[in-house]
């Protein structure tokens, strides 16, 4: 069955970097587009980033641009968040989730899900 499997969370200062990871399986990763979203405790689930299925397109949202940049290898089934410039803001629970060539910014157009990973910046 299709699973997404995020690591690379943890504890970092503000300022620091984070990388985090999801790996997929059950699924040809490399047909499907992957989003990067967050949620922190009482909130919706916010849409971060979002890359092709070939990779060759990002698109991102204003709260991370500059900082935040997605990346995939489709070799390894993995793609990937390198966060930048954290922000005590940042703290969250980050999800990857397979998407397909009409994916956006929505959660809606999002067909499966990780388990999520917890990044937490203190300040």
């Amino acid at each position: 069955q299709v699973q997404l499997v995020e690591s690379g969370g943890g504890l970092v200062q503000a300022g620091g970097s984070l990388r985090l990871a999801c790996a997929a399986s059950g699924f040809t990763f490399s047909s499907y587009a992957t989003g990067w979203f967050r949620q922190s405790p009482g909130k919706e689930r916010d849409f971060l980033a979002r890359i092709n299925w070939i990779g060759g397109r990002t698109y991102y949202a204003d709260s991370v641009k500059g900082r935040f940049t997605i990346s995939r290898d489709n070799a390894k089934n993995t793609a990937f968040l390198q966060m930048n410039s954290l922000k005590p803001e940042d703290t969250a629970v980050y999800y990857c989730a397979q998407g397909d060539h009409d994916s956006d910014y929505r959660v809606a157009s999002y067909r499966y899900w990780g388990q999520g990973t917890q990044v937490t910046v203190s300040s």
